[in-house]
């Protein structure tokens, strides 16, 4: 590598004042994404039931074990375990890590829903905890080799808001390989 160096500093840092969970909220809202701040489960079922409500969504699916038992618990009948994920509109997720510096979530194929709800669902809505937040692309990829010691997961994606692509002539589309709405449910406790 001609320039060693390169891959040890982070020529990106900038002292804000923010903290990572602030960071990664004000550049997730810059690209399109709706972050909610909750300060526990209860008041992110709350938040969620909220936006279902108001939204009018009549299901969310899941594949995500954990979020299952938790919609079981709090008696949430309108999250549905859907393998087929068949004419899904809104679905819901863990996630791997959030990045502070891009505003970007990190999902993977070792997860319960593998490489599909992410990439079919028009909506999605993550949920992540106070401990999945990294600063940089680099601390991600440090997390995931923590947390898989025996080797990393086969696909590893780095979503930065809502899909988006532009044509020749500069007309930005939103959608169009991925979800259109991207929600993250930040819940301000240890996962």
């Amino acid at each position: 590598m001609s320039f060693p160096e390169a891959d040890k500093a982070d020529h990106f840092y900038v002292n804000d004042g923010m903290s990572l969970e602030e960071k990664f909220a004000t550049e997730f809202a810059k690209l399109g994404g709706k972050f909610v701040y909750c300060a526990n489960e209860a008041e992110m079922i709350q938040q969620l039931q909220a936006l279902t409500d108001t939204m009018k969504w009549k299901q969310i699916h899941t594949l995500d074990s954990y979020l299952n038992q938790l919609a079981q618990e709090h008696q949430l009948d309108y999250i549905t375990r859907d393998n087929t994920l068949q004419n899904i509109e809104v679905g819901i997720s863990l996630t791997e890590c959030l990045v502070a510096r891009t505003g970007s979530v990190i999902m993977s194929s070792a997860m319960d829903y593998g490489r599909r709800l992410p990439v079919y669902a028009p909506i999605h809505i993550v949920v992540a905890y106070a401990n999945q937040v990294v600063w940089n692309i680099s601390d991600a990829i440090e997390y995931l080799q923590k947390k898989y010691p025996k080797g990393l997961p086969s696909m590893i994606a780095l979503t930065t808001g809502p899909s988006r692509t532009a044509d020749i002539e500069k007309t930005l589309v939103v959608g169009v390989h991925g979800p259109k709405e991207v929600y993250v449910f930040f819940v301000d406790k240890q996962a």
